[in-house]
Protein backbone atom coordinates (compact mmCIF):
# COMPACT_ATOMS: atom_id res chain seq x y z
CA UNK A 1 0.00 0.00 0.00
CA UNK A 2 1.41 3.36 -1.01
CA UNK A 3 1.15 5.96 1.74
CA UNK A 4 1.81 9.70 1.82
CA UNK A 5 4.00 10.67 4.77
CA UNK A 6 3.95 13.90 6.74
CA UNK A 7 5.04 15.13 10.14
CA UNK A 8 3.36 16.60 13.15
CA UNK A 9 6.17 17.89 15.29
CA UNK A 10 8.83 15.17 15.31
CA UNK A 11 6.36 12.33 14.73
CA UNK A 12 5.60 10.71 11.37
CA UNK A 13 2.08 10.02 10.12
CA UNK A 14 0.69 8.51 6.93
CA UNK A 15 -2.49 8.35 4.89
CA UNK A 16 -3.33 6.03 2.04
CA UNK A 17 -2.31 7.70 -1.21
CA UNK A 18 -5.29 6.20 -3.06
CA UNK A 19 -7.49 8.72 -1.21
CA UNK A 20 -5.29 11.71 -2.06
CA UNK A 21 -6.64 13.84 -4.89
CA UNK A 22 -3.89 16.45 -4.88
CA UNK A 23 -1.26 18.03 -2.66
CA UNK A 24 -1.30 21.82 -2.87
CA UNK A 25 0.66 24.66 -1.27
CA UNK A 26 -0.95 26.83 1.35
CA UNK A 27 -3.78 29.03 0.10
CA UNK A 28 -5.72 31.84 1.77
CA UNK A 29 -8.47 30.35 3.92
CA UNK A 30 -11.73 31.90 5.06
CA UNK A 31 -12.11 31.41 8.80
CA UNK A 32 -15.42 29.93 9.89
CA UNK A 33 -16.79 30.43 13.37
CA UNK A 34 -18.50 28.06 15.81
CA UNK A 35 -16.40 25.09 14.73
CA UNK A 36 -13.48 23.45 16.53
CA UNK A 37 -10.22 25.43 16.52
CA UNK A 38 -8.45 22.80 14.42
CA UNK A 39 -10.65 23.70 11.45
CA UNK A 40 -8.33 26.14 9.70
CA UNK A 41 -11.03 27.47 7.37
CA UNK A 42 -12.64 27.08 3.96
CA UNK A 43 -11.44 27.68 0.42
CA UNK A 44 -12.64 27.32 -3.13
CA UNK A 45 -11.29 24.00 -4.42
CA UNK A 46 -12.07 23.66 -8.11
CA UNK A 47 -15.50 25.24 -7.74
CA UNK A 48 -16.44 23.51 -4.49
CA UNK A 49 -16.15 24.85 -0.98
CA UNK A 50 -13.74 22.65 0.97
CA UNK A 51 -12.96 22.76 4.69
CA UNK A 52 -9.35 22.41 5.84
CA UNK A 53 -8.35 20.61 9.03
CA UNK A 54 -5.01 21.58 10.52
CA UNK A 55 -3.70 18.16 11.57
CA UNK A 56 -0.98 19.69 13.76
CA UNK A 57 -3.62 21.62 15.68
CA UNK A 58 -5.95 18.61 15.86
CA UNK A 59 -3.33 16.20 17.18
CA UNK A 60 -0.89 18.42 19.12
CA UNK A 61 -2.98 21.47 19.88
CA UNK A 62 -0.58 23.81 18.01
CA UNK A 63 -1.22 25.23 14.53
CA UNK A 64 0.96 24.14 11.62
CA UNK A 65 4.00 26.27 11.01
CA UNK A 66 4.04 27.92 7.60
CA UNK A 67 7.10 26.47 5.90
CA UNK A 68 7.85 25.60 2.30
CA UNK A 69 6.97 21.96 2.98
CA UNK A 70 3.68 22.73 4.76
CA UNK A 71 0.95 21.58 2.39
CA UNK A 72 -2.75 20.94 2.13
CA UNK A 73 -3.46 17.32 1.25
CA UNK A 74 -6.77 17.18 -0.61
CA UNK A 75 -8.67 13.95 0.02
CA UNK A 76 -12.10 12.90 -1.16
CA UNK A 77 -15.01 10.81 0.03
CA UNK A 78 -18.46 10.01 -1.30
CA UNK A 79 -21.34 11.72 0.46
CA UNK A 80 -24.71 10.19 1.33
CA UNK A 81 -26.03 11.09 -2.11
CA UNK A 82 -22.86 9.72 -3.81
CA UNK A 83 -21.64 13.26 -4.40
CA UNK A 84 -17.90 13.78 -4.05
CA UNK A 85 -16.84 15.73 -0.97
CA UNK A 86 -13.40 17.19 -0.49
CA UNK A 87 -11.49 17.77 2.70
CA UNK A 88 -8.15 19.52 3.03
CA UNK A 89 -5.64 18.25 5.57
CA UNK A 90 -2.92 20.75 6.45
CA UNK A 91 0.34 19.19 7.62
CA UNK A 92 4.04 19.93 7.86
CA UNK A 93 6.84 18.32 5.87
CA UNK A 94 4.64 16.61 3.30
CA UNK A 95 7.62 15.41 1.30
CA UNK A 96 7.63 11.67 0.61
CA UNK A 97 5.77 8.42 0.19
CA UNK A 98 6.26 4.95 1.60
CA UNK A 99 5.20 1.64 0.07
CA UNK A 100 4.47 -1.00 2.71
CA UNK A 101 2.10 -3.98 2.68
CA UNK A 102 -1.03 -3.67 4.83
CA UNK A 103 0.22 -6.64 6.84
CA UNK A 104 3.03 -4.49 8.27
CA UNK A 105 0.57 -2.29 10.17
CA UNK A 106 0.81 -3.03 13.88
CA UNK A 107 -2.10 -2.13 16.14
CA UNK A 108 -1.12 -0.61 19.45
CA UNK A 109 -2.78 -1.74 22.64
CA UNK A 110 -3.76 1.84 23.44
CA UNK A 111 -7.42 2.55 22.83
CA UNK A 112 -8.07 5.66 20.78
CA UNK A 113 -11.57 6.57 22.00
CA UNK A 114 -10.72 10.27 22.09
CA UNK A 115 -8.96 10.20 18.71
CA UNK A 116 -10.47 7.36 16.63
CA UNK A 117 -8.81 8.74 13.49
CA UNK A 118 -5.43 7.51 14.81
CA UNK A 119 -4.74 4.03 13.51
CA UNK A 120 -2.07 1.39 13.61
CA UNK A 121 1.66 1.91 13.39
CA UNK A 122 4.11 1.07 10.68
CA UNK A 123 7.51 0.12 11.99
CA UNK A 124 10.18 1.53 9.70
CA UNK A 125 13.95 1.88 9.89
CA UNK A 126 13.39 5.57 10.65
CA UNK A 127 10.97 4.90 13.52
CA UNK A 128 7.22 4.49 13.97
CA UNK A 129 4.75 5.97 11.53
CA UNK A 130 1.12 6.27 12.63
CA UNK A 131 -1.69 5.81 10.14
CA UNK A 132 -4.55 8.30 9.95
CA UNK A 133 -8.02 6.84 9.25
CA UNK A 134 -9.57 9.24 6.77
CA UNK A 135 -13.11 7.91 7.21
CA UNK A 136 -13.01 8.90 10.87
CA UNK A 137 -11.96 12.45 9.91
CA UNK A 138 -14.72 12.61 7.29
CA UNK A 139 -17.30 11.34 9.80
CA UNK A 140 -16.38 14.19 12.16
CA UNK A 141 -16.34 16.67 9.29
CA UNK A 142 -19.78 15.59 8.09
CA UNK A 143 -21.18 15.81 11.60
CA UNK A 144 -19.78 19.22 12.44
CA UNK A 145 -18.56 21.43 9.63
CA UNK A 146 -19.11 20.06 6.13
CA UNK A 147 -22.69 21.18 6.68
CA UNK A 148 -21.36 24.68 7.35
CA UNK A 149 -19.56 24.48 4.01
CA UNK A 150 -22.81 23.85 2.18
CA UNK A 151 -22.72 20.06 1.99
CA UNK A 152 -26.20 18.51 1.84
CA UNK A 153 -25.97 16.81 5.25
CA UNK A 154 -27.57 17.18 8.64
CA UNK A 155 -28.19 20.63 10.06
CA UNK A 156 -25.22 21.64 12.22
CA UNK A 157 -27.52 23.30 14.72
CA UNK A 158 -28.45 19.79 15.94
CA UNK A 159 -24.95 19.38 17.42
Amino acid sequence: MLMLLFYIGKNSYAIESSRVVEVIPGVPLRKIHHVPDYVAGLFNYRGKIAPVIDLCHLIQGKPSRFQLSTRIIMVSSSGKDNSLQFLGLMAERVIKTLDKPETELVNSDARMNVAPYLGGMILDQNGMIQRIHLEQLFADARRVYLSAAGAPNDDISKN
